[in-house]
């Protein structure tokens, strides 16, 4: 089972800065508990998103050698991915990929087509710097825009993305619209099509219905998770009101409920969250 913490995305759409001094400490934390993985920053125009405009900076001061967890960091185009290739402390390069032709311009500035190409050249920049593609698709369980979906077209952009030998991809609900049933459905196909491709999910949602979500994608086989300590964060590009991702510590009580075993450090988590609530504004 992998859980991957995401402060990037706890962060990314606060419009309040938080010192760069105080996400090091944050991040130093989480990479003291076990995570697989933390998605600690991403490499954009910080006009885009300003709050992660000291990515690397921080970067530099994360005690890397001293964890078992890996580093992902988000990239939106092929000169960020270049940007963040050359960083052997960064495993995993991430890039949302949006089944809605409206989210995708309003998240990267880039068609559907022309995110397609820059998805191939990001692996093609990974498999040089022996870095792992990580690709989200985003608004995978639906969009409030009106745009084309169902569950055929997310396998058909698996399909794509499996030709190009991306080897993991997480499924994004973008703006909390999944269910219990299609994120049943949806996994249950995908992992039944493409079993040796690592697919996981990367679920927003508010509190009451977190978990459902999680039961449903756990019980569809999902061994995959994305989370954020407390709930925080959602996606600026996406809607005026943010829709918070699932809180990591209710993916990690259903997990230990169901007698899944992590490998965590108990102290180290529960020291996490407590700084979570002094570093992060209220909700």
């Amino acid at each position: 089972m992998k859980i991957i913490e995401c402060p990037r995305d706890a962060m990314q759409g606060l419009e309040q800065f938080i010192p760069t001094q105080k996400k090091i400490e944050y991040i130093n934390k989480l990479l003291e508990v076990g995570f697989d993985t933390i998605d600690f920053g991403s490499f954009v125009s910080s006009k885009a998103i300003p709050q992660l405009r000291d990515t690397s900076e921080v970067l530099e001061k994360l005690n890397v050698q001293r964890s078992n967890s890996k580093l992902l960091a988000i990239v939106a185009n092929t000169r960020g991915a270049e940007d963040a290739a050359k960083f052997e402390r960064i495993t995993y390069l991430g890039f949302p990929l949006s089944i809605s032709e409206t989210f995708q311009k309003r998240n990267t500035n880039k068609s559907i087509a022309e995110a397609l190409n820059t998805v191939e050249e990001i692996q093609n920049v990974c498999v040089k710097a022996n870095k792992t593609l990580v690709t989200y698709i985003s608004m995978g369980f639906g969009n409030p825009y009106g745009d084309p979906y169902d569950v055929s077209l997310v396998a058909k952009f698996v399909d794509i993305l499996v030709s190009l030998n991306i080897s993991v991809i997480s499924l994004a609900d973008t703006i909390g619209v999944s269910s219990e049933e299609n994120i049943t459905s949806l996994f249950k196909d995908l992992s039944r099509q493409y079993p040796f491709t690592e697919i996981g999910v990367h679920l927003h949602s508010n509190p009451f219905t977190a978990i459902e979500k999680i039961n449903a994608a756990y019980l569809a086989g999902c061994k995959r998770f994305d989370g954020a300590i407390r709930g925080y964060g959602g996606c600026p590009m996406a809607k005026d009101e943010l829709v918070g991702n699932i809180a990591t510590e209710t993916i990690v009580n259903y997990l230990q409920g169901k007698g899944v075993s992590l490998d965590f450090n108990k102290t180290a988590f529960a020291e996490a969250q407590s700084l979570a609530d002094r570093i992060f504004p209220k909700h």
